[in-house]
């Protein structure tokens, strides 16, 4: 088992194909017994929980899942209650919608509820994130940054997320929202970790061994900072642009895989 990640992990840029061939959403649905096992959506991200959830239970059961429950939790007091935490329980499958990354960490951590999705990753139950279900995947998340502009010093707001993949930094609608700037701003204050951009409907899926292939329309994209040999960031000159030196980029489609233990790329064979 990878340093890196646990369980299998299923992470959607956001805005994934539900109408058409939905081939993210089937690939989600082929991980479980459609007959038996339990898809327990989350919508802790989102202030339209109603909404999101029955959305995304006429998608689900359209593709034949027959059991799908959905989770609101507008509190922290809905993350102590035991139906709450009996729901994830019997989860074979917790699917995180997307929203707003900072409602789900401050919603669900250091509660019961926490902790029980933590045991029942552990214990082989898969996750999916979309959008900011996406970003709140990893140990360090990107809460706040400008989109489509040059990547500036001290413009990046990152907090601590669910920490079921670590030593990655993950943002998503990437291309479509000029989001390299940030993410580069992001590996930069941490060369330690990969940067992960994934555009709209596409998503990578991490198995334990760390090494995740690319599904979808569009493309993922991997900044590695390890070779970096000079930066300016730091917090003197806030309002500089960001300087950065050797700076890898791996550009990935459909298909493509990636080893996050080894930092390295491959084709599909």
């Amino acid at each position: 088992m990878s340093e890196k990640v646990k369980g299998t992990l299923i992470i959607i840029g956001g805005a994934e194909d539900k109408k058409g061939e939905k081939e993210i959403l089937k690939n989600v649905c082929s991980k479980l017994n459609k007959e038996e096992d339990e898809l327990v959506v989350v919508t802790v991200a989102t202030e339209s929980p109603i909404e999101v959830g029955a959305q995304y239970r006429k998608v689900f059961e359209n593709l034949g899942v027959k059991r799908v429950s959905i989770l609101n939790v507008v509190s922290r007091e809905d993350a102590l209650s035991n139906e709450n935490i009996q729901m994830i329980n019997k989860a074979a499958l917790v699917f995180f919608t997307g929203g707003d990354q900072l409602r789900i960490t401050s919603m669900l951590g250091g509660t019961p509820l926490y902790n029980s999705l933590l045991r029942m990753y552990e214990e082989g139950c898969v996750f999916v994130g979309t959008s900011a279900g996406a970003s709140a995947m990893s140990d360090n998340m990107v809460v706040q940054g400008p989109d489509e502009e040059s990547p500036r010093k001290c413009t990046l707001k990152m907090a601590p997320g669910l920490g079921l993949i670590r030593g990655v930094i993950i943002d998503q609608h990437f291309a479509q929202r000029g989001r390299i700037g940030r993410l580069l701003v992001g590996v930069a204050e941490n060369p330690q970790s990969l940067g992960i951009g994934i555009d709209e409907d596409t998503a990578i899926e991490v198995n334990s061994d760390g090494i995740f292939r690319v599904l979808g329309n569009s493309a993922v994209y991997v900044l590695d900072g390890s070779t970096i040999e000079r930066s300016n960031v730091s917090e003197q000159c806030p309002n500089e642009v960001l300087s950065i030196f050797n700076v890898r980029m791996h550009v990935l489609k459909s298909g493509d895989r990636f080893d996050i233990n080894l930092r390295k790329p491959f084709a599909e064979e």
